[in-house]
């Protein structure tokens, strides 16, 4: 027999026992005693249940005597049996008189009927006068509907079993079981940067053990004494009726809950957090980050089934780029489509990189690469340093996880690249064309707007920064660098402890970060050769020859914009960089647009003098002599 016809005729055979019982109940306040036909009836009833009632389920899991279990069934009776509300309320001088077993401790606040708020007492008469009333949520489950508490419901968030789980995630579910099956449990946490990984681990060993998962966000835990014990008993009586377990998610900038209101839970309750909390006795903590490259592709291989190795190249490309949780994974390779499809790698590329920009784009500028490796125009070593970044990234999986650099410490082994050179040598182009040719989101930070003056705060910017761009291989680009690194000398005070704090702790994510994170500087000896010798690579911008100016103006100008006449010889004997020669070509575009003509030397000229102006550096008339 199929479970929801199991659970069909469980309801229907409960439902007649609960007849039986009321119907028990109406004669013996009738002052007559039980007959051999309600005995008859009641028994009968109890031999067709094909498990436990939900009466008995009460009587077991709350520990209540045979009166209490009586007066809990006079409370149901009365909302549910219109003879049996037509006979006056249920009160405990009722109960006291009329059904068996008596005993006055029944309603005191330490016995299970008001400890659990099973039936609540009316205030407005003596305790024997006073009307009881059932609890709705005990009174549907007696009815068989065992739904989460309605006061419960905004907060809590039911979470699924996973349907994948990273093979170091289902030991972390193995370990988590086997912690909240000892008698005496210690407190749990769950640390790490994989919040969803929490979940579903948490899931998984909550599903073993037949418990349902849900989570709760820390700020919605009550702060008072008097709301978190009500909340307390509510989750404790929760957690022994559906049975169920509790994650208390502490997110990114969470006020920490006391210590003390989470120790008040009780049956199987851990937290989840980033890193450990204070806690009122020392906790048993389980590391569950983000899966690792390896692992992370073999979950793409598993959800993507026999799709995988049609994609195999781009499935190794994400696990390097990318730090997803399972249950990213998961979600995005079912909702992928054909494998097979020409452009399945593409959308699931941009898929992932969706999923990245969620968070990085309210932190950082995200610049469209619109260069390649013919528009960079720079001398040949400078090329091959920019080329073999590009290969460490597209490699890494290879020399890091699988010829296994990773396992001897991954310190050191983040891609953190320096571009020194003036103004307009093509440093930010440079990051365009290796998220071209990486076919990665480049983001510019201005670190000038990151550093503050107020002490932590530059620590905290660059920690919000790194900690979104964890989650795929964007290019960050740290512009102006100088602002936050000067030639680090001689502590002399605070506020130089300070600086060398910061720039500690920008180097460290940068060591680390799985990307690659790029600074930018026009002034390459105002920095410490310390905070150098910490970088992968140091890319020199020169100033360009008249070889390589000639070059970028040959290259500057789209197919499509109309030209005649140009002398690029002439035109390299300016004396300026490729930004400014850019700036040139726009403005003389715009010059010719107005005309009605081809872009010309004249109109060149005019727009050369204007953007020497623009920098308060007139040109004379010999710089751009015989241009006309």
């Amino acid at each position: 027999m199929n479970a929801p016809q199991a659970h069909r005729d469980w309801i229907q055979a409960n439902q007649q026992l609960l007849v039986a019982e009321l119907a028990r109940l109406k004669h013996r306040l009738a002052e007559g005693d039980d007959t051999a036909e309600l005995e008859d009836r009641l028994q009968a009833a109890r031999t067709a249940m094909p498990a436990p009632a939900a009466i008995d389920r009460l009587v077991a899991v709350f520990g209540l005597s045979p009166f209490e279990r009586e007066i809990l069934l006079l409370c149901a009776g009365v909302e549910m049996d219109a003879k049996l509300a037509a006979a006056g309320p249920a009160t405990f001088a009722l109960a006291l008189a009329r059904l068996a077993e008596p005993h006055w401790s029944a309603l005191t606040p330490g016995r299970p009927l008001r400890r659990w708020r099973l039936v609540e007492v009316a205030d407005e008469a003596g305790l024997a006068a006073a009307r009881l009333r059932i609890d709705e949520r005990i009174l549907h489950y007696l009815a068989g509907i065992n739904a989460l508490d309605a006061r419960l419901v905004a907060l809590l968030r039911p979470v699924a079993v996973p349907e994948v789980l990273a093979e170091t995630h289902r030991r972390a579910a193995a370990a988590l079981r086997d912690l909240w099956s000892t008698p005496v449990p210690s407190p749990i946490q769950l640390v790490g940067d994989d919040p969803t990984g929490h979940e579903d681990v948490a899931a998984a060993a909550a599903a073993e053990l037949g418990l349902q998962l849900y989570r709760i966000a820390v700020e919605d835990l009550a702060t008072g004494p008097v709301e978190m014990d009500a909340f307390a008993t509510l989750w404790a009586r929760e957690a022994a009726l559906q049975p169920a377990a509790l994650l208390v998610a502490h997110g990114p900038g969470s006020p920490g809950a006391a210590p003390h209101a989470i120790g008040r839970l009780v049956g199987p309750h851990l937290i989840s957090a980033a890193e450990p909390v204070a806690a009122e006795r020392t906790p048993r903590r389980l590391r569950v980050d983000r899966p690792a490259p390896a692992e992370q592709r073999g979950l793409w291989q598993h959800c993507l089934g026999d799709g995988a190795p049609a994609l195999a190249a781009t499935l190794d490309t994400l696990a390097v780029e990318f730090s997803l949780s399972a249950r990213a994974i998961g979600e995005t390779a079912a909702a992928l489509g054909d494998p097979q499809a020409p452009e399945t790698a593409a959308r699931l590329r941009a898929t992932c990189c969706e999923q990245v920009r969620l968070r990085l784009d309210d932190l950082a500028h995200r610049i469209e690469p619109a260069a390649d490796w013919a528009d960079l125009i720079l001398p040949e070593a400078q090329q091959a340093a920019l080329r073999q970044i590009a290969a460490h990234q597209r490699h890494r999986l290879t020399v890091l996880e699988t010829w296994g650099f990773a396992a001897k410490g991954r310190r050191g082994l983040g891609l953190g690249a320096l571009f020194a050179g003036e103004s307009g040598t093509g440093k930010t182009m440079a990051g365009e064309v290796l998220a071209s040719a990486l076919g990665l989101d480049l983001y510019r930070i201005d670190l000038a707007g990151v550093v503050s003056k107020y002490i932590g705060e530059t620590e905290k910017n660059l920690r919000r920064v790194f900690d979104a761009a964890e989650d795929g291989g964007a290019i960050l680009l740290f512009d102006e660098a100088d602002a936050l690194f000067g030639r680090r000398g001689e502590v002399k005070d605070s506020h130089d402890r300070y600086a060398n704090i910061e720039v500690g702790y920008l180097l460290q994510r940068m060591e680390a970060y799985r990307g690659i994170a790029i600074l930018t500087t026009n002034h390459k000896a105002a920095l410490d050769t310390a905070f150098q010798r910490r970088l992968r690579f140091i890319v020199q911008f020169p100033f360009p020859d008249a070889a390589q100016r000639e070059a970028i103006w040959r290259h500057v100008f789209p197919a499509a914009t109309p030209l005649a006449g140009l002398d690029y010889a002439r035109l390299a004997q300016l004396h300026v960089a490729g930004g400014s020669i850019r700036n040139i070509a726009l403005t003389s575009a715009f010059l010719a647009a107005e005309a009605g003509t081809p872009v010309t030397m004249e109109l060149l000229r005019r727009a050369a003098h204007l953007e020497a102006a623009k920098r308060e550096q007139p040109l004379t008339d010999a710089e751009t002599r015989g241009w006309t």
